[in-house]
């Protein structure tokens, strides 16, 4: 799994340089931030219970 978080923070790294280096794209940097912040919550320890937790909560089985 930790493959898809690394790649995750990569994409979005790529978003927010592209974003600032080009003009009027602050929904690419924003997207780019966004996902850099989702792949270090999962890199984190319990992150999985955190998400469960969530799921359950609004009623998601997976």
């Amino acid at each position: 799994m930790g493959i898809w978080y690394f790649l995750i923070l990569f994409v979005g790294i790529f978003l927010v340089v592209k974003g600032l280096l080009g003009n009027k794209r602050n929904g690419l940097v924003l997207i780019g931030v966004i996902s850099i912040a989702f792949s270090i919550f999962m890199f984190q320890p319990r992150s999985d219970e955190i998400i469960s937790e969530l799921f359950n909560f609004f009623g998601i089985d997976i």
